[in-house]
This record gives C-alpha cells, structure tokens and sequence, in this order.
C-alpha cells in the first residue's frame, strides 16, 4: 500500500473528521472560558480582595536596567489560568456524567419483548413421540 493512499484512508475516517472539529470546537470553547473568567469572574474577586487585577499581579525578580526591560514572576497571569483550567474541568466532567446518564437510562429501558426461540429439531420430534404415546394409551 502507498504511503499517500494509506495516508488518505486515515485522513477521511470518520474518526479523524471527528476529532478534528472536537479540537476546533475546544479551541472556542476555551476562548469563552478565558474571556469568562478574565472579564466576569475575576473582577468582583479582586474587588472582594481589595481591587487586586490578577493580571498585574506579579514580583520584580529584577529590575529594568536601562534598555533591559524588567523581569518579572507573573502569579497573577497563573491564578487565572488555574481558574480557566477549573471551569474547562468542570464543564467537561458535567457534559460527560450527562451523557453517561442518558446512555444508562437508554441501557435500562425495557426493550422490545423478545420472542421465545423457536424448539429445536430434537424437541419438536420429542414432542410428536410424547404425543403419538398419549394417544396409544388412550389418552392418560
């Protein structure tokens, strides 16, 4: 098989196409997560902790010395990563025990009621002596 003919049978999988717009789907996802928690989460817990811009947290590891631009930890840039992180978390983790919710209520429900198998060969012969005997007998 050719490397390009193998390579096209990947690439048009149905698993491939699906991944590709789960990851497009995530990147957007994870914009309005970042834009969440920057713009509407982190503002009122900065002014509950003394207007702090979480942004602009940081600590001067050095100084700027003349054209050499300050160096600096940012922690603040960090928080808010941490809470990005926890609420793409936590939305996965909801999304996921939903689905495993409706998978068990379909497992569970009644299916449809499923016809007794038909008897076997050795069985309908057993059941035609069975019946050939009662009828000699005199129906006993």
């Amino acid at each position: 098989m050719s490397f390009i003919k193998e390579f096209k049978e990947f690439a048009v999988r149905g698993n491939v196409i699906d991944m590709a717009v789960g990851i497009i789907i995530g990147a957007a996802f994870g914009k309005i997560v970042s834009s969440f928690v920057a713009d509407v989460v982190m503002p009122p817990i900065g002014l509950l902790l003394g207007n702090a811009d979480f942004s602009e947290l940081a600590v001067v590891l050095q100084p700027a010395v003349g054209e050499t631009p300050e160096v600096l930890l940012r922690y603040g840039t960090f928080i808010q990563t941490v809470v990005d992180f926890t609420i793409v978390a936590l939305a996965v983790f909801v999304a996921i025990k939903a689905i495993n919710s409706l998978k068990r209520k379909e497992e569970a429900a009644p299916a449809e009621p499923v016809a007794p198998p038909a008897p076997t060969q050795e069985e309908v012969l057993l059941t035609e002596i069975r019946d050939l005997l009662k009828a000699r007998s005199g129906g006993v």
